[in-house]
């Protein structure tokens, strides 16, 4: 999936099943994976978005949709190097949104003069689903984190977790760790974005480490960006009060 900001910028993408990562295409026991990029985009307002799919193998119809977070996924166009001019779903058109082909299964969704209710998931959809999201920003101020040390019963054991809190004014960013300065590839869990009483959003992202490396006090980093504007945070156990 896609995700768009518009700074006044653009988002980031997943299945309409399932999350999934982005791939290399390949076709497997006949499901087809597809490849949508950029992961993330942030335009600013007014600029023109734009979104790559990779249908893999296959030769096919590509349909393209849009979801705010919370809603149901709302269908864009349809379009196929076959066709000489998309289909569209209720409420979209030409100009503004429109989709090109640079091969059999090498597809673009074009998205012209964006504005902040452009921002959404955008999926690529055939057999199967990928995503992009774009993310369009006004003013957008960087995320404000916290970020929670492991408990003294979660150090009784060989695991224990970090937690990272983002406050931010959208609902759409790109969260990452960083261990020892180095990026982490697994035993990250983050959730959704929940919209809080004063209309900000809140993102709650988890990192599973090695208590041997909580008390070699290993400095640990939370990475959250929405769209150019980008919050660090490190903890390491000797910056933590004991309790």
């Amino acid at each position: 999936m896609a995700f768009i900001a518009v700074e006044h910028c653009v988002f980031s993408g997943c299945s309409l099943c399932a999350p999934v990562l982005i791939n290399n295409p390949l076709c497997v026991s006949g499901v087809t994976v597809l490849t949508q990029k950029p992961p993330v985009l942030s335009v600013r307002k007014g600029e023109t978005a734009t979104m790559d799919c990779n249908l893999g193998t296959i030769d096919n119809t590509v349909f393209w949709y849009k979801q705010i977070p919370g809603g149901v996924p709302q269908y864009v166009l349809k379009f196929s190097h076959r066709y000489s001019s998309p289909s569209y779903g209720s409420g979209f058109s030409s100009p503004k949104f429109t989709s090109t082909h640079q091969s059999t299964s090498d597809y673009r969704l074009i998205i012209k003069n964006v504005e902040e209710g452009d921002s959404a998931v955008y999926y690529c959809k055939t057999f199967d689903s990928s995503n992009s999201a774009l993310i369009v920003t006004s003013n957008l101020s960087p995320p404000v984190l916290t970020v929670f040390p492991p408990s003294s019963a979660e150090l009784q054991s060989d695991t224990a977790s970090l937690v990272c809190l983002s406050s931010q004014s959208v609902s759409f960013a790109d969260v990452s760790w960083l261990a020892g300065g180095s990026p982490v590839s697994s035993g990250i869990s983050t959730s959704t974005a929940v919209q809080r009483s004063d209309q900000t959003y809140q993102i709650s992202s988890s990192l599973t480490i090695q208590t041997p490396d909580w008390n070699m006090d290993k400095v640990y980093t939370c990475k959250v960006s929405l769209g150019s504007q980008t919050s660090e945070k490190t903890i390491k156990k000797s910056e933590c009060p004991t309790e």
